[in-house]
């Protein structure tokens, strides 16, 4: 007989009844009330989001057709101030940020062998002038034994005609006619000679004096200084860079266009440029340039999806009027946005108005 608790071999167990599983009420009011805290937050949130979405599009209204945008970095260009001879760097007058204005002079080659040449081709025009003077000395008393020649040989044939001179004193005269002919001829030669030799003294001094100046670097334009790539005491080889400058009258920015866009762009065309660091400030602009052929767009401009299409290049540039007024912001590198309106007959959104 089996014992209690225990069941005989071959049989099911007796089902046990289990009590229903309930929650204490303080947790299940407590997940009731987070589910509607959850809720409540996301309606919060999205009608934020909707009326910051609103706001911005009032703030940001779309393009009217007949303006195109791209983003780029405003450039401007590079201008790098060499050597024209092979030296020694003796001078920097200038630094990494200085703003330069045309022909101010930056830096200085050393010259020492220069000047010396110098030096003798001045001796050497000196002594070419003396012998100019004594050539012109010798000329005018050449030119006075002629006139005496001359004479005596008038008055000779004067008297011959009477008999009162013989034929032997004509040709006496006659010789001695031709002697200050050919003497005068003679130093006339001198006087031309010495000039030639003059003429070559000077233009050893111009030489030497303009390679002088040549290995006195100059800014060609105004502009910053952005790089120092030497120093003194270097030498450097024909051609070496010394200082690396901005030019300010030539800032542009380069932007990429599909074809319907930039076929309809033309030179000359209206422009803004808007710069990250100044966004309530357009900087008005025109287009200087655009592309004949397409291109793929630079990386670091476009996302992956826009670079694998064809685009057209189009550079549009700052006024250089204004580039001048304000030559303390210019900086090369400044991301922004350049909107060139190629449909004349639109006119500029409020946020692209620039400042007259």
């Amino acid at each position: 007989m089996p014992i209690q608790g225990q069941f005989i071999k071959g049989e099911a167990p007796p089902l046990v009844p289990q009590e229903p599983l309930h929650l204490p009420v303080p947790v299940r009011k407590k997940r009731r009330l987070s589910r509607r805290i959850a809720a409540a937050l996301l309606v919060v949130l999205i009608a934020a989001g909707g009326a910051g979405y609103y706001v911005w599009k009032q703030m940001h209204p779309p393009l009217p057709v007949g303006i195109s945008y791209g983003n780029s970095r405003i450039e401007a260009d590079e201008v790098d101030i060499d050597t024209k001879y092979a030296g020694r760097v003796s001078e920097l007058l200038a630094d990494i940020g200085d703003l330069v204005s045309p022909g101010q002079i930056v830096a200085r080659m050393d010259t020492k062998d220069i000047q010396q040449s110098l030096s003798k081709s001045e001796a050497q025009e000196r002594q070419a002038q003396k012998s100019i003077d004594e050539a012109q000395a010798n000329l005018v008393q050449q030119q006075t034994q002629q006139t005496l020649a001359e004479q005596e040989i008038e008055r000779t044939r004067y008297l011959i005609k009477n008999g009162w001179a013989t034929k032997e004193l004509l040709d006496q005269r006659q010789q001695q006619l031709d002697g200050t002919n050919a003497g005068l001829a003679a130093a006339k030669a001198k006087v031309f000679e010495a000039q030639h030799a003059l003429d070559a003294a000077q233009h050893d001094t111009g030489f030497y004096r303009v390679e002088i100046a040549d290995n006195t670097l100059w800014a060609p334009k105004s502009g910053r200084i952005q790089y120092r790539l030497s120093n003194i005491g270097e030498v450097l080889p024909a051609g070496g860079k010394v200082f690396t400058m901005l030019d300010f009258s030539y800032v542009y920015m380069d932007i990429y266009l599909p074809t319907e866009e930039a076929g309809k762009v033309k030179v000359g065309a209206d422009a803004r440029i808007v710069l990250d660091a100044y966004p309530d400030h357009p900087i008005p602009a025109k287009v200087s340039f655009a592309a004949n052929e397409s291109q793929f767009t630079p990386k670091a401009v476009e996302t992956q999806s826009e670079r694998d299409k064809l685009m057209f290049r189009i550079r549009v540039r700052i006024d250089q009027q204004r580039l001048l007024a304000h030559t303390d912001a210019i900086r090369s590198g400044l991301p922004g946005v350049a909107y060139v309106r190629w449909n004349p007959a639109i006119a500029w959104p409020k946020k692209l108005e620039a400042a007259p």
